[in-house]
């Protein structure tokens, strides 16, 4: 599997000279087998708006999985060329709670933007999904509810010709089974921690993880590599740089290419 990380930011994009290495746009990364075009796009950040560069072109045949429908995770859907055209093929997974055509709409949809879901190219079909084991393309995917806060929010862990990667953007610290279960002996974790132990009451109040929480689960879970994403807004650089090191883990950058 190829790995493209194109929005590792959390809550809102942020751009100018003190984000430009890590990057700013919010969550999305691009998954393909070898030198294929991306079939699993996981999570609609603002970061998808740069994938279209990618297809040169083609349209896009595959699946947008999001983990939870915060503005953060599906901002960029509809800014996704590839996917807005009549030859575009576009399976839409997300987390049961509802239509989920209705419940996209409530970010996506007049008065709030020009268009709802259905005002998209292509041919779309929307799913509702349960926790489980899934199986979409040539990825093997298992959806797991993780404890985040406003709506229901799914980790994931995939597979596909032995390699493997656990996705867990938003969650709070407090949720070891389920993150134990995805993460355990895969090749890369990309773990969402937008805040340090000395915040963990704000992490806590937004549902959201520590760096130093991580790296004990990733311990725990014997993870080969453990990448740290969902920076926050508020982090520059230097800041990311600093967290990550100090940490002993990677920091997730815009633009990385990971091959598990």
């Amino acid at each position: 599997m190829r790995i493209r990380l194109c929005g590792v930011r959390g809550s809102t994009p942020v751009f100018g000279e003190r984000f430009a290495r890590v990057g700013g746009h919010t969550s999305c990364l691009a998954v393909s087998v070898d030198d294929e075009l991306p079939t699993l796009i996981l999570d609609g950040g603002t970061g998808l708006q740069d994938l279209a560069q990618e297809f040169h072109g083609a349209p896009f045949d595959g699946t947008i999985l999001l983990t939870h429908l915060h503005w953060d995770h599906v901002q960029g859907i509809p800014f996704f060329p590839p996917a807005d055209r009549d030859d575009a093929h576009v399976l839409c997974a997300q987390p049961a709670q509802g239509d989920p055509v209705a419940v996209l709409a409530r970010a996506m949809s007049p008065p709030h933007f020009p268009i709802a879901p259905d005002g998209l190219g292509g041919s779309w079909t929307h799913v509702a999904l349960d926790t489980g084991a899934h199986q979409l393309g040539k990825f093997s995917v298992l959806a797991r509810d993780v404890h985040h806060k406003g709506g229901r929010t799914f980790g994931y862990r995939v597979t596909c010709d032995g390699g493997s990667f656990a996705y867990i953007p938003d969650a709070l610290d407090a949720n070891d089974e389920a993150i134990l279960e995805l993460a355990a002996g895969v090749d890369i974790l990309l773990r969402g921690t937008p805040f340090v132990a000395a915040e963990q009451a704000r992490a806590d109040l937004f549902g959201h993880g520590t760096v130093e929480h991580a790296v004990e689960i990733a311990a725990r879970a014997r993870v080969q590599a453990l990448f740290l994403t969902h920076h926050s807004p508020f982090r520059t650089d230097d800041d990311v740089d600093a967290i990550a090191t100090h940490a002993g883990a990677i920091a997730a950058k815009e633009g990385m290419v990971l091959d598990v």
